[in-house]
């Protein structure tokens, strides 16, 4: 049934091709876990990008019952912990899953700089990388509050302060964040909002600049 299914799509839309052209090419020997084990640090941006992939599709569903309002925040997270079917599993691998996310990233991080693969032609993608590396840490900055209790609260007024500490520029992110003189209901609104819209946008730009990079450039050889 379902190869009857997808033989109707690709006639229509001829999507065979473009799966193919972006799946269907060989994994070179050094990089290939089944050739040797030692090749598994390759993986590390395989493993974070699936890691991604769950925080998104976990995100999703917690936004169907959340609410980004002081009132309301904290309630609706314990609704979704305590009522919600598999609602407490899924809420545990969102947050289980960005401290991962950030383990993962830190690992293949390393294994590019160990490896050399940092270096010409591939300075651009690096750059990249460690611009999707602060996007994801900032996705962890703005959730941490959206629960709305003492813990996140004060974890944000002290984050918020740092970042105003930042000479020049501290000032007006940190009025960007917060949005008022402490951290309330519009700092709520504005963390929910860049951890939902602004941060999601960023890094599907930037991943796919990193993959068209990869698959233009290849996965860099060993040293």
């Amino acid at each position: 049934m379902l190869k009857k299914a997808y033989d109707w799509i690709d006639e229509r839309l001829n999507v065979t091709p473009l799966w193919r052209d972006v799946a269907d090419h060989d994994v070179p020997a050094h990089v290939n876990p089944a050739v040797k084990m030692s090749a598994f640090v390759y993986c590390f941006g395989g493993l974070t990008f699936l890691v991604i992939t769950t925080q998104i599709l976990s995100g999703m569903f917690l936004a169907m019952y959340y609410t980004p309002d002081i009132t309301n925040a904290w309630y609706s997270v314990q609704y979704i912990t305590n009522e919600v079917l598999l609602g407490e599993v899924v809420r545990g691998m969102h947050f289980w899953g960005a401290s991962l996310c950030i383990i993962m990233m830190f690992l293949h991080m390393l294994r590019v700089f160990f490896t050399g693969a940092y270096k010409a032609p591939r300075e651009m993608n690096w750059v990249v990388g460690v611009l999707i590396f602060f996007v994801v840490l900032a996705f962890g900055f703005t959730g941490y509050l959206l629960p709305w209790n003492q813990k996140a609260y004060w974890a944000t007024a002290v984050g918020t302060q740092i970042a105003g500490s930042i000479p020049l520029i501290g000032p007006y992110i940190q009025t960007l964040l917060v949005g008022s003189h402490t951290v309330g209901a519009l700092t709520l609104t504005r963390f929910f909002a860049i951890h939902v819209f602004f941060l999601p946008a960023a890094l599907l730009v930037l991943l796919a600049l990193h993959f068209i990079m990869i698959r233009s450039q290849h996965i860099a050889g060993p040293l």
